[in-house]
């Protein structure tokens, strides 16, 4: 007896390799890369997500109202993932924006280790899991932020992975699908995703039952569970609103090609080569899988490789898909090459201690658990964010003359439109990071007027601005700073604030 408890204990005590890999993951990115845990805030709608969280948490109500805006005052607009804003507001107000990070940052390592995890229950050599869940996450890593789709990245993954085991086995626990949409759909939009993967399971499914061993039961089973989580996602504070404004939203050809996230990917970045890395080879992996008549999973490599090449805001979900089916493929692949290596040789204990070490990413111990603990008692010495980053938000300059800015028609971009929101919830803003709900319209003047197009001026004056916000580099400045309607009131070299005389 005392010796399966100390081995109960050895369990505990004794770090897994899923383990270590988490804490990696966790180290590497927020604790020695270049921009820490502030890295999660360069996107500046964190900021009025956060403000949109404390309004329903006063108000013990949703908005159907603008909040923001001296544009569009009063309009209609629907805080559409207002459950992500409410627990982003309640850890802001407990421990500041540390909280807010701490949270995105650990689902986001839950995410990577849960690709890494599906790879190793699939049967992928380990060092190969490894290396493609690395390159996966440096992939997805574009789209890293304090925001709502970090939890469609993890939901995604879990998702996926249920489906996955229920192809092998059905069971009733896929069922549980059904309830984690009604979650799902109140933190993000990509709740869609899953309605996606159980659209392409069906008819892959029939198509495999018209090729081979399967029965028309299984694709069936799939349409009636995808109908089941549809109906599901109606249970919003909005209802069909929902879905009306999440399907004009990625119908939009302004959105398209203004904000770049929704724009095709540009394979220059050290990111985006990886995720180039893994769509040549997953285009291949899928192949392979048509070829096997795995219709399923060869339809889900293809149906989000699509979606990625739209839109890089897709990338992570391209990853999340296909990356542990790629290294299934890869592992079987390099097997059957090495399969006649001798026990001596270099790949023959390569192969050896990688099967002898599969074990070891089937259990966790008290080290994570003690590691998060520990992250949310420290303060010091670890850099937690006060503020948003100063090298993308004009945080010094805003504060300095908040008074000012508060009590003006300000003209400034929409992320730090976003920003003052945050630094003041009274703050009223000409645009910001709400793309959707300010339309082509209000976006349009926007452009024209810090481009310095013909009708700036006219635009200037029928918006009556009095303050204007920007960086040094915009073409309005420059025509403002020889404009003698207008003097500058500070500039850092980096941005500028001018006021009208």
């Amino acid at each position: 007896m005392q010796h399966v408890l100390s081995n109960q204990w050895a369990r505990w005590l004794v770090p897994s390799l899923c383990d270590l890999f988490f804490l990696a993951i966790l180290g590497w990115t927020f604790l020695g890369g270049p921009y820490g845990w502030q890295g999660l805030l360069a996107d500046g709608d964190a900021g009025w997500h956060i403000r949109t969280g404390e309004y329903i948490l006063d108000h013990h109500a949703v908005p159907r109202q603008d909040l923001y805006s001296f544009s569009k005052p009063g309009a209609p607009w629907y805080a559409w993932e207002w459950l992500t804003d409410v627990i982003d507001a309640s850890l802001f107000r407990m421990s500041g924006l540390k909280g807010v990070v701490l949270l995105a940052g650990l689902v986001i390592a839950a995410f990577v280790v849960s690709l890494l995890l599906r790879m190793i229950w699939r049967g992928a050599h380990p060092l190969i899991a490894i290396a493609t869940a690395l390159i996966g996450y440096g992939a997805a890593s574009v789209h890293f932020l304090a925001r709502p789709h970090v939890f469609t990245l993890l939901l995604l993954s879990i998702s996926v992975w249920m489906v996955d085991r229920d192809r092998d086995a059905p069971t009733r626990r896929i069922w549980l699908l059904v309830p984690l949409t009604v979650l799902w759909t109140n933190l993000h939009g990509g709740f869609l995703s899953l309605i996606a993967i159980l659209g392409l399971t069906a008819m892959g499914s029939a198509v495999e039952a018209w090729l081979g061993p399967r029965t028309w039961k299984t694709s069936l089973r799939y349409a009636a569970l995808m109908a089941a989580c549809f109906a599901a996602s109606f249970v919003n504070p909005y209802g069909y609103r929902l879905h009306q404004h999440v399907a004009e939203y990625l119908r939009s050809d302004w959105i398209r090609n203004v904000v770049q996230e929704f724009q095709s990917p540009i394979f220059r970045g050290e990111a985006m080569l990886q995720f180039e890395a893994l769509l040549l080879v997953g285009v291949m992996v899928a192949g392979a899988l048509f070829r096997r008549r795995r219709v399923v999973h060869g339809l889900w490599i293809l149906y989000f490789a699509h979606m990625a090449l739209g839109s890089g805001r897709h990338v992570p979900l391209f990853v999340c898909v296909a990356a542990p089916l790629v290294a299934v493929q890869v592992s079987e692949w390099y097997l059957a090459l090495t399969a006649n290596a001798r026990k001596s040789s270099l790949l023959g204990i390569l192969n050896q201690v990688a099967a002898d070490s599969a074990a070891g990413f089937e259990r966790t111990s008290v080290w994570p658990f003690a590691t998060v603990a520990a992250l949310i008692l420290i303060g010091n010495p670890i850099k937690w964010p006060t503020d948003f980053p100063e090298q993308m938000f004009p945080v010094r300059m805003a504060h300095a003359h908040a008074a000012q800015i508060l009590d003006s028609r300000v003209l400034t971009t929409d992320q730090w439109g976003d920003y003052l929101i945050f630094m003041n919830p009274r703050q009223k803003v000409f645009i910001d990071g709400r793309s959707d709900f300010y339309g082509p319209e209000i976006g349009q003047q926007y452009l024209r007027m810090t481009n310095g197009t013909w009708d700036w001026a006219a635009l200037m004056a029928k918006n009556n601005f009095n303050l204007v916000l920007l960086p040094i580099e915009s073409p309005l400045v420059q025509l403002l700073k020889r404009d003698p309607g207008w003097r500058i009131v500070e500039d850092d070299g980096a941005r500028i604030l001018l006021a009208r005389r």
